[in-house]
Parts: structure tokens; sequence; C-alpha cells
């Protein structure tokens, strides 16, 4: 049987003091700090009222703007009540920095991994941290790191990178 809405928030909010819930299409996302992520996935995971087993992704949005820049967003699924959930958490431009979920769940590995390399969130404690698809050296002529789903790359490449083409 689903999870209802109130049974996830009650769970979640008795070990995250903030909780903010968004309900779409019938989709649950749960935003909560930084500094309860860790607390929240173990509770979700470990909880046998939950059993959130599933890590199924995490990815990053960009929105541009100032302050939480960035949200993460875990993806997660309980195979006992066939309930998806959404958790997110903010984070700013100045201190793109994340707690790694890899204890929590070892498929936040790649996961965590693909989200460094193609918005430059750190994973603070993830084992093995380093570009998934682009090169270690994938940086500007300035020696700046880029992040290609970043919404402030290049589009037309990064400058002095490749000729562009002639135009006829």
């Amino acid at each position: 049987m689903a999870l209802t809405t109130t049974e996830i928030v009650n769970v979640v909010k008795a070990v995250a003091a903030d909780v903010q819930t968004i309900e779409h299409h019938g989709d649950l996302t749960l935003v909560v700090k930084s500094a309860d992520l860790l607390d929240v996935l173990h509770e979700l995971k470990d909880n046998p009222n939950m059993a959130f087993d599933q890590l199924v992704d995490v990815t990053a949005i960009d929105w541009a703007r100032p302050g939480d820049r960035f949200e993460v967003v875990y993806f997660l699924y309980s195979i006992r009540h066939k309930t998806r959930l959404r958790l997110k958490i903010g984070v700013r431009e100045d201190a793109p920095h994340v707690p790694t979920a890899v204890d929590v769940y070892e498929s936040a590995n790649w996961y965590e991994r693909e989200t460094y390399d193609m918005y430059g969130i750190i994973f603070d404690g993830h084992p093995d941290l380093r570009r998934f698809y682009m090169p270690e050296d994938f940086m500007d002529d300035s020696g700046t790191q880029l992040y290609p789903l970043r919404k402030d790359f290049p589009l037309m490449g990064i400058p002095g990178s490749l000729p562009l083409p002639e135009k006829d």
C-alpha cells in the first residue's frame, strides 16, 4: 500500500526541524536543509514504516539565481510501499558543498560523481569524487573549471578551444 503524504512528512519532521512540502500532480517533494540530509535519508531508508530502499538518482538544478543557486535532488523509491519521493536541498554557488549519501545508499557513488562533473557540486566525504564524463582538466583559458549543465556555460563552446566554422 502506498504511503500517504502525512505519514512521510511526520517521519521526516521527527528528524529535521525545517521541512517544506510540495505536492504537484500527485508527486511529493520534500525540501530540507543540507545539515539534515543524512539524518533524513537514514530515517527514510531504515525506518520499516518508510522503507525507501532505492536511491533511483541524484541530480541538480541550476536556477541561476542569487542565494541557493542550485538544488540537489534525490529520487527515492520504496519497493514495499510502491511510493516515490523527491528530496531537495538548496546549495549556494559560493559554497557548493553537500554531504555525500554514499554511506546510506551505495548507488549514490556514481550519481554524485555525475552531478559533480556536470554542475560542480562537491559531495563532502565522497570516496572517489572526480570527473565522470569530462576530462579532469576541463577548463577555460583562465584555468576556471567548467561544468556543462550550468546555466552560465558558454553556448558557443569554450573560447579558444576550437575554431568556429567560417560563414559562407
